[in-house]
């Protein structure tokens, strides 16, 4: 039964109204007066769900579970009894909203037309993500700071990950609605920003902003679609944004062609001020349709007697309140050790070392010392902290936490500057080299809707997931064997195809997987920390592979160059570079190698973190999908479905405990036969001991 006794429930015991005091032994009353206000609460809430007192019953959708309303006047204090109560009473309303809108969604129609507003929105972003990373590029060559591009890179992925259990949080109390309006908002104040910047400090600025809003409208949307399917078509559904992939590929090459970035990269990304949320208000009149259907349910009508935390508490208490929902301390203090870690590893290098630098070795050095400040916040103040630990030591969790930081680190690693080294070392046009670097998205999204039918039957990804790690091991040696000279174009595209294979049967199913070993109170955690670890890895990735670029790559062009002012140019202002010098011609071939070598070490790093990622693979739980939109029979205070069968994990563990059996027998048949020789040894002397006393008898 899901309770919400934190609703309307005050301090004033003594105006309790006539149908609840009934069911309230005086004994009771006694024992609540004498605790806590926390005890008190939680007391009031076991006896409630006990006695089944309410004043209004709203049947849960998707479970036959009732809740029960509590009214109690207050005279005295606005003050919310505990946190505790509120974030339940919150929590627990929005997802019950979320769960009678998903259920007016009955009509087969009605989800084709999410699955396609979805897949607008996809459009918008996707096509915006794939030329943007293009146009970043030829921003911070027309500043003469190409090398730092991995720098704005960290910049986004760190923003993208201290962001990402915010909006999970919020969502929770405000709805997914509200927070995907609030997102749009964030995108376009980041886009603008970017278009004017006219240096790159403000360019990165941008882009937190840019970053923060297509981060949260990417989390949302994943979260609006987790909520209107079903486990088993829920891997269908949260591909429908990816979609667009197969039509942007092959259209973006042309777009960014046409658009001269080198000269008009300003007006390039402005435009997706107003063209993104254009492609946002399908999905939006979608939700407010299916709002507006709810809304004219008995058991929305029940809801509306119940307050949210701001009408029942007021603002002060709510800001408190979500101060420590939102564990703000836990996000300042990982945000600011992750920025100050990777930022500097990308600035360090360049024409000169710049690890002498205080502005450079400050930074570097203060985010080490915030580390353990962060983990004795989280641990020992931090009311809901960014990773619960209940949650998190499972293995169908830490495991897939593990491979989703791994994802984005291996792909930046391999891809951060792929773009470059296509147009540089293997002379690729503009438009070739987009689709190019594009193309293993391309092959994820074409295979992704098959895919995802065929689970639907299948009902069970850890097989899959196993495959796909191994696809990408492969895909990064191919990519380490082609990585520069004309030659390497075929083996590039090779490469990328065997790597969108496997993107396609491990990186969405871990996210789904995740989801399928906890239930619905938990979803929107389990999967921002998700892709919170996702947001981490590309950090981690961008940050070194922008140190091994940065710190590598001007004197290793010295070094083929022999040149010092050419070596400058061709570091500093690469694209402009190879115009003056065209392929064939001496100082372009020593560019071709020197970017050869860089690429060895990207891809040799990439290659080894393959192997815990395969790792991580075979630890996964493997929950069986099913026709319910979460598993909703865990028991009582567990947060991970521990029933579900591994026929995988049970495989390895009769093999562990066979091999484990197996020494040992091998160990007890040694024993057994030292002890049997020892006994032979012991037999022959005794023999040979009476003998040589019998020769002596017969002697004497």
């Amino acid at each position: 039964m899901l309770l919400f006794p934190s609703l309307y429930l005050n301090f004033k015991i003594n105006s309790f109204n006539s149908a609840v005091t009934r069911f309230i032994d005086k004994l009771y009353i006694r024992l609540i007066f004498i605790m806590s206000a926390r005890s008190s609460m939680e007391n009031i809430e076991t006896h409630v769900y006990k006695n089944e007192l309410t004043d209004k019953v709203v049947d849960n959708v998707n479970t036959n579970r009732t809740s029960a309303v509590v009214e109690i006047d207050d005279q005295d204090t606005n003050e919310p009894p505990t946190s505790k109560i509120m974030e339940n009473k919150n929590k627990n309303l929005m997802i019950r909203k979320t769960e009678l809108m998903s259920s007016v969604c009955d009509k087969w129609y009605q989800h084709v037309l999410l699955i396609f507003c979805a897949f607008v929105c996809g459009y918008g972003y996707g096509l915006d993500g794939n030329i943007r990373y293009i146009y970043t590029g030829y921003a911070t060559s027309s500043y003469a700071e190409h090398s730092l591009l991995s720098t704005i890179n960290v910049i986004n992925a760190v923003v993208s990950a201290v962001s990402q259990i915010m909006y999970a949080r919020l969502s929770d109390v405000f709805g997914r609605l509200s927070l995907f309006i609030v997102a749009i908002v964030l995108y376009v104040v980041g886009t603008i920003i970017q278009c004017q910047a006219y240096d790159v400090q403000r360019y990165a600025a941008g882009a937190i902003f840019y970053n923060a809003g297509y981060v949260g409208v990417l989390l949302v949307l994943l979260l609006i679609l987790s909520d209107f399917s079903s486990l088993k078509w829920r891997l269908f559904y949260q591909f429908a944004p990816t979609w667009p992939f197969i039509i942007n590929t092959w259209i973006s090459g042309n777009i960014t062609s046409a658009a001269n970035p080198i000269k008009n990269w300003s007006w390039d990304i402005g435009m997706w001020a107003f063209i993104f949320p254009l492609t946002c208000i399908p999905i939006i009149c979608c939700l407010l349709y299916f709002r507006w259907k709810a809304a004219k349910t008995p058991e929305w009508e029940a809801l509306k007697h119940e307050k949210s935390m701001y009408q029942e508490f007021g603002l002060t208490s709510t800001i408190k309140q979500l101060f420590w929902q939102l564990d703000i301390i836990g996000v300042i203090l990982m945000g600011a050790f992750l920025g100050c870690i990777l930022v500097p590893l990308t600035l360090a290098g360049g024409t000169q070392s710049k690890w002498n630098d205080g502005r450079v070795l400050g930074p570097f050095v203060l985010g080490f010392v915030l580390i353990p400040f962060f983990s004795f916040w989280e641990i020992k103040y931090a009311k809901y902290p960014l990773v619960p630990a209940k949650l998190v030591k499972d293995r169908g969790v830490w495991a897939a936490l593990g491979i989703s930081f791994l994802i984005d680190f291996i792909y930046y690693m391999a891809a951060d500057y792929l773009y470059t080294v296509l147009i540089i070392s293997v002379n690729e046009s503009v438009k070739s080299a987009t689709r190019i670097s594009s193309l293993s998205s391309f092959v994820s999204t074409v295979a992704s809707p098959f895919f995802s039918l065929m689970l639907t039957r299948f009902t069970r990804l850890k097989p899959f997931i196993i495959c796909g790690c191994s696809l990408w091991f492969l895909s990064m040696g191919l990519l380490y064997h082609f990585r520069g000279g004309a030659e390497s174009h075929s083996g590039i595209i090779g490469a990328l195809c065997v790597w969108g294979i496997g993107t396609v049967l491990f990186t969405y199913p871990v996210n789904v997987s995740c989801q399928a070993a906890t239930n619905h109170e938990n979803m929107a955690t389990v999967t921002a920390l998700n892709y919170t670890l996702y947001r981490i890895g590309s950090a981690v990735g961008a940050a070194v592979s922008g140190a091994i670029w940065t710190q590598k790559l001007y004197g290793r062009i010295l070094k083929e160059m022999g040149d010092e002012t050419l070596a400058k140019a061709a570091y500093s202002s690469p694209y402009t570079f190879i115009v003056t010098y065209t392929w064939g011609t001496p100082e372009r071939q020593a560019m071709v190698e020197a970017y050869r070598y860089i690429q060895r070490l990207e891809t040799v790093v990439a290659l080894v973190f393959c192997v815990p990622l395969v790792a991580f693979s075979l630890c996964l739980r493997d929950a069986k999908l099913t026709d319910s939109v979460a598993h909703d029979d865990i028991s009582e205070g567990e947060y991970v479905d521990k029933k579900s069968d591994d026929p995988i994990g049970e495989f390895f563990g009769r093999m562990f405990r066979r091999g484990k059996n197996d020494k040992h027998s091998h160990k007890s048949a040694t024993d057994s036969s030292t002890t049997t020789d020892s006994h032979k040894t012991e037999s022959f002397d005794e023999k040979n001991s009476l003998h040589k006393a019998s020769i002596i008898n017969i002697h004497i």
